[in-house]
């Protein structure tokens, strides 16, 4: 990889308690499964692909992507359930030190591109550009980070006890991007999660 490659990074290894016995980042949403939908809506803009997940999903995730017009590597924790931080670690440290990637979780399948391709713009020159919703909240687990440093916030949290990504990212001075400026780029429901079987369905129906 080169610092000019610009690398997207899919946090998929959560345990999806509240999908009960499922695998939310294979779920069917309207026909394709979530991870897939996430990295086709990444596609346009980035370069090669790193999914962070636990190693018994790695064979579920790598069939769903199977054709996915970009390099994909898949990067497994060595201590799974240390949550997002931790995986974002692994999956960064694999990258140039100054290279950009585009950091998201398995559960966001209405990702903009055209925002996402704003953030890596914004982007140049600093170690990181965090966007916010509509509602004033931190987007961190949809932003752009420059490996090196975000490397270092999380280690120094996970030194501190934090598993938190936004314990992580207070280090970092990051570049905040409000949604007035998101939505002159594109749409802001690309920070919309799924974290349950109803709110699968919700955003299925708007996929039909």
């Amino acid at each position: 990889m080169t610092q000019d490659e610009r690398t997207g990074l899919i946090v998929a290894g959560g345990r999806s308690r509240r999908f009960g016995d499922r695998d939310k980042a294979v779920a069917n949403l309207a026909g394709v499964p979530m991870i897939r939908r996430v990295a086709d809506g990444i596609a346009p803009v980035i370069d090669r692909l790193i999914v962070n997940c636990r190693t018994e999903q790695v064979s579920a995730i790598r069939s769903v992507l199977a054709g996915y017009d970009r390099p994909v590597r898949f990067v497994c924790e060595r201590t799974p359930d240390t949550g997002p931080v931790a995986g974002i670690k692994a999956g960064l440290r694999t990258i140039e030190d100054d290279a950009y990637t585009f950091v998201t979780a398995c559960d966001m399948p209405l990702v903009d591109s055209d925002v996402v391709a704003h953030l890596f713009n914004r982007g140049q020159g600093h170690c990181a550009v965090i966007p916010k919703a509509e509602d004033g909240r931190l987007q961190p687990l949809h932003a752009v980070y420059r490996s090196s440093e975000m490397v270092a916030a999380c280690e120094a949290a996970l030194a501190d006890g934090q598993r938190s990504i936004r314990a992580a990212v207070a280090a970092l001075n990051a570049v905040i991007v409000p949604p007035a400026e998101l939505r002159t780029h594109g749409s802001t429901t690309t920070f919309e999660n799924v974290n349950t079987p109803t709110a699968l369905q919700a955003v299925s129906e708007r996929f039909e």
